[in-house]
């Protein structure tokens, strides 16, 4: 049976990050693609320029909308951009019983820019953390969770990864790209057993926009059919390929996009 697959995030026009590459990535991976705007952005592959969250009630609306009409297989959720959003999220998907909830905590874009208002950050930790199967931060992403602004080594990352699992959360998948040490780009996966390591040659390029929305939304497009563990690995895999073809897509003037359909076109 085909996955129906849900993304909650917000927008980019030029197609690599957010909702749209969700899409894309769920649509590769074989699911079938549904989503919730929460904010819409006036971003490209140079920066952010702004965005405007939408109604916390319009986006419970949306989201009230595909549950009550639509088998929904496992949700993604990537920016939120406000506190009563993200509370309004874990509010109608507990109320909806959702599963295989996969959470990527979106807090900046590539350019650097902000894409989440500062009260938020207590919200996503306090109310969608805790419902979530799988979250995947990146560095700063957990550092912020934690409140830890001290220098990411492999050896802390080891340390600081139970202590997001303490925040709730089934699995974390914490990614290691932002450390610059090695051929090698390393991310790390705790659930209830041993910590797994994960890695793949680190590949440099400036084809990188959206890689943490394709990879947390290639984990849930897998989640309904294989378990975690099996579903980050082959999502790694996909994501890896995606970032290795970008080159083949002549997207914008700054960090283009990966190339989702690199294994059809």
């Amino acid at each position: 049976m085909i996955a129906n697959v849900l993304t909650i995030a917000g927008t980019d026009p030029t197609g690599g990050a957010g909702i749209q590459a969700d899409i894309k990535t769920f649509s590769a991976l074989g699911a079938y693609a549904m989503s919730a705007i929460t904010a819409v952005v006036a971003q490209n592959t140079q920066g952010v320029r702004s965005f405007v969250a939408l109604e916390p009630q319009f986006v419970a609306a949306q989201i009230d909308a595909v549950f009550e009409d639509v088998r929904v297989d496992a949700v993604k959720i990537g920016m939120v951009a406000t506190a009563e959003i993200a509370a309004i999220i874990a509010d109608r998907l507990r109320h909806h019983g959702a599963r295989n909830i996969v959470l990527d905590p979106v807090m900046v874009a590539k350019s650097g820019d902000h894409l989440l208002l500062p009260d938020a950050v207590a919200a996503i930790a306090a109310s969608l953390v805790p419902i979530s199967t799988v979250i995947t931060p990146n560095l700063p992403e957990a550092g912020v969770l934690l409140g830890f602004e001290g220098e990411w080594t492999r050896e802390e990352m080891r340390r600081r990864i139970a202590d997001l699992r303490m925040l709730g959360p089934q699995w974390v998948l914490l990614k290691g790209g932002h450390l610059r040490d090695g051929g090698d780009s390393t991310d790390l996966l705790l659930g209830s057993g041993d910590m797994i390591k994960l890695s793949a040659r680190r590949i440099v390029t400036v084809n990188d926009h959206g890689t943490g929305c394709t990879l947390s939304a290639a984990i849930a497009a897998l989640l309904p059919s294989l378990g975690v563990e099996e579903s980050v690995r082959r999502a790694k895999t996909f994501m890896h390929n995606a970032l290795a073809n970008g080159g083949k897509l002549d997207v914008g003037k700054g960090h283009g996009p990966l190339h989702h359909f690199h294994a059809y076109w």
